[in-house]
């Protein structure tokens, strides 16, 4: 998809422009929060699991709003877990005014939607509750990727970012000296942010199940959606049908299916795929009798 005029404008402006342009904006974004609308759906994981293209896929639609300012191409504020400080009217600072949906609405004849998109939403505990607080009828879609090549594919992101230094079968073994006590942490002070948590979390991240537990006792099963990131993979158009579906909006041909945030890697060592795949193999047992279905990546 074609950038705007604007984006590209800004991409090529100095920092200390960007800077000054993106304060002023948000600066008046919060003082006219009250008139703008909470998200009417959010795609909360899994992280490497094709939230990044499920989220520019949707922003095609033309009920699906992008968030404020559109310049900016963000997919989340990133609000409830490191922004939680901010407070709700910065939050509520990066949608579409209700002015902006119902002048699309009389020219659509439905109202637009209003999202965001953020897979640490998913894996950090606190999320389901504060979300539930603040919008308890929201539509949430889960993309679920093969744990193994998500934690390899994790793994490799961070290494491109410069923030893991270590092998991948060396960051298996670090792993739960990273965490260690960041759970206790972040329990006990709601604006604790755990880097470890978020950045090292390979193999905990895979563990699908008290995940979507933690949602599902939250919000009516009607408003979660579940997807398997290897179906959004093989069939883009399909699967964004799928979640249009869900989200009550009229169908619509996604144009151009360009895949976001594909991060080639080298294969895997096969061992440490075989010991990944036992690892998980219980857990998976346990998502699929909670969810009476299976994903592409069981046999």
């Amino acid at each position: 998809m074609a950038r705007s005029l604007l984006a590209q404008a800004k991409d090529r402006s100095p920092r200390w422009m960007k800077d000054a342009v993106n304060a002023a904006t948000r600066a008046y974004a919060v003082r006219t929060a009250d008139r703008r609308h909470l998200p009417d759906f959010l795609i909360i994981g899994s992280k490497r699991g094709g939230t990044t293209s499920l989220w520019n896929y949707l922003v095609r639609h033309p009920l699906v709003m992008p968030m404020f300012p559109e310049s900016r191409e963000i997919k989340s504020p990133w609000y409830f877990y490191v922004n939680y400080a901010r407070g709700d009217a910065w939050y509520r600072s990066h949608f579409a005014t209700e002015r902006r949906l119902d002048r699309l609405e009389r020219r659509y004849g439905v109202r637009p939607l209003t999202g965001e998109a953020c897979p640490y939403y998913m894996y950090y505990p606190p999320v389901a509750e504060r979300v539930r607080e603040r919008m308890p009828d929201v539509k949430v879609v889960i993309s679920l990727r093969d744990p193994v090549r998500r934690a390899y594919s994790h793994y490799w992101e961070r290494v491109d970012a410069g923030t893991e230094t270590l092998g991948f079968e060396e960051a298996l073994a670090a792993e739960p000296e990273r965490l260690r006590g960041e759970a206790e942490r972040m329990a006990a002070d709601p604006y604790y942010y755990s880097r470890a948590h978020d950045f090292f979390s390979y193999r905990d991240r895979g563990v699908y199940l008290p995940q979507v537990e933690r949602w599902l006792r939250l919000f009516p099963r009607e408003n979660i959606l579940i997807i398997a990131a290897e179906d959004l993979y093989r069939d883009e158009r399909g699967t964004v049908a799928e979640v249009v579906r869900f989200l009550g909006l009229p169908q619509w041909e996604l144009p151009v299916a360009d895949r976001h945030n594909h991060l080639p890697a080298p294969p895997m060592n096969p061992g440490t795929a075989a010991a990944l795949a036992d690892f998980y193999r219980p857990h998976n047992e346990g998502l699929f009798q909670l969810l009476d279905r299976k994903f592409p990546w069981i046999p």
